[in-house]
């Protein structure tokens, strides 16, 4: 059986949570739901990519990001030809405010929590993200 090889781009993702631990996402205009962030550049440190990512899709400035990833996932995007592997890396992150600007990435922002991100469209990422949540 031959093995065919991953070729995974990673992806930073900010987790910014309010006062009662719900999490933010952002509806990009395909109209599903991600957690803000990006992928990584090349000779990129992950803290830069978290302010560059934020206030590129949100115009928010990043205040404090947690010194050390909370969380990793890996998930499939079946549909995906080119790059059908997703690995994020997610950290803790907190702005100065949600005084947010549209762009085509982040169109509409929300806080979510794994009960009610049931009824939204959502990338495979955040579906393996919710599935981490509710087994810890």
């Amino acid at each position: 059986m031959e093995i065919q090889q991953a070729w995974y781009r990673i992806s930073i993702k900010a987790l910014i949570y309010n006062d009662k631990w719900e999490f933010l996402l952002c509806k990009e205009s395909s109209w599903l739901w991600d957690l803000p962030g990006g992928w990584l550049d090349h000779w990129e440190n992950p803290r830069d990519c978290l302010k560059r990512e934020v206030l590129e899709e949100m115009w928010l400035e990043v205040t404090w990001i947690s010194e050390e990833p909370k969380y990793f996932i890996t998930a499939h995007k079946i549909e995906s030809k080119s790059r059908p592997w997703l690995a994020n890396v997610f950290y803790e992150v907190k702005v100065k405010d949600l005084n947010f600007t549209p762009s085509d990435e982040c169109n509409e922002i929300w806080f979510f929590n794994t009960n009610s991100i049931k009824d939204i469209n959502v990338f495979v990422n955040v579906a393996e993200f919710v599935k981490l949540l509710t087994i810890i």
